[in-house]
């Protein structure tokens, strides 16, 4: 009786951390701290033959909006190159930010990471190359509570800008799935910092 009371405690625990991720990545991705930084990151997304997808669209016109209101002078673009494709997430995000505005000087890529993990270490090399201390991070609401750790976990003085107008924000069934996806990948992003 004893050994079922401990693991019915524990699995009630278990729901209640795992209630209380989902919470907190819903509520963390509805807060906007665009500031002045020295960089502007736009996490990758998929890419068609060149064009970016809607989600990624969205992210680079959120970058292309916070880059004219001066809030940064550079923009760090990320993604790497999926399977099939012959140009990388990032390259196509530059040239998307470049026909918008962004001069090419004022952009630097990170052009081999499939993960975020792998993107943010990459973005943290170049932003130490470049003497830049601190991002305006954008992606997608469900992604920036982990992205935030992540940052502050390379040593990046982050602050989160999560885009409004991508599919998957503005679908709300799609976006839940995305949380709670999000839910079971921050404590194992978690667990692999410590």
């Amino acid at each position: 009786m004893r050994v079922f009371r401990i693991l019915a405690g524990l699995f009630l625990l278990a729901v209640f951390g795992w209630g209380c991720a989902l919470l907190a990545i819903f509520i963390f991705g509805r807060r906007d701290e665009a500031r002045p930084a020295d960089a502007i990151v736009v996490l990758g997304a998929a890419q068609y033959d060149g064009k970016p997808s809607p989600v990624l669209k969205a992210r680079l016109d959120h970058a292309v909006a916070l880059y004219r209101r001066d809030i940064a002078s550079v923009v760090i673009l990320t993604g790497g190159v999926g399977v099939g494709d012959t140009v990388s997430e990032a390259e196509v995000g530059r040239r998307y930010v470049m026909k918008h505005g962004v001069p090419r000087a004022n952009t630097l890529v990170e052009p081999a990471g499939l993960t975020t993990e792998q993107s943010m270490k990459t973005v943290k090399r170049l932003m130490d190359g470049g003497g830049l201390k601190s991002a305006i991070l954008v992606s997608d609401p469900f992604h920036m509570l982990r992205l935030r750790l992540l940052a502050a976990s390379l040593g990046i003085r982050a602050y989160s800008s999560p885009t409004r107008t991508s599919p998957i924000t503005l679908d709300s069934p799609t976006e839940w799935r995305h949380v709670v996806r999000e839910s079971f990948a921050l404590p194992i992003a978690l667990l692999r910092e410590m």
